[in-house]
């Protein structure tokens, strides 16, 4: 198993802005995050459309070019509503894994995202060193939506023994 891997990425789901209402006067989200054949899901957050998740999801990575997609749901009794989707490219962030640095000061920015037509960002996006582990703090803009955010922070975990990047 280990020979395919490459790292691990957690994803820290961190809250939902602004998202759309899907039910009366709210909605009940909850996000699912797919990689290739991996699936993951958070919790559900009843009544919010400011849902704060604080989820700690990980994700194997065997190939890095592969796009993570979101997909935004109002969970219902019957069937869940959609409420959005994004992708995002983590080939920025294991370019910054693969510079291999070393004594960086904490919370020093590597590289910079910029919102673009190809991205799914609704901010700059920073990539940066925290105690020894290379982080992005990510803020997409939903798609196929009126109206909605995500906040996420990912931090690529090295395996030993797996052939890394």
């Amino acid at each position: 198993m280990l020979g395919h891997l490459v790292g691990l990425l957690r994803v820290r789901v961190l809250r939902g802005v602004n998202l759309a209402i899907r039910d009366l006067r709210s909605s009940d989200p909850y996000i699912v995050i797919r990689m290739g054949k991996q699936k993951l899901k958070t919790r559900v957050v009843r009544k919010s459309v400011n849902p704060e998740w604080n989820d700690e999801l990980t994700l194997s990575i065997e190939d890095p070019t592969l796009l993570i997609k979101l997909d935004v749901f109002d969970k219902d009794t019957f069937f869940d509503d959609p409420m959005g989707n994004a992708e995002l490219d983590i080939r920025p962030l294991v370019e910054v894994v693969r510079m291999r640095l070393q004594g960086v000061e904490d919370n020093t920015v590597v590289k910079k995202l910029v919102p673009n037509r190809q991205n799914c960002l609704a901010e700059e996006s920073a990539i940066y060193m925290s105690e020894g582990a290379v982080k992005q703090d990510v803020v997409l803009r939903l798609r196929n939506v009126e109206c909605g955010e995500i906040e996420l922070q990912l931090q690529w975990i090295d395996i030993p023994g797996a052939k890394g990047v």
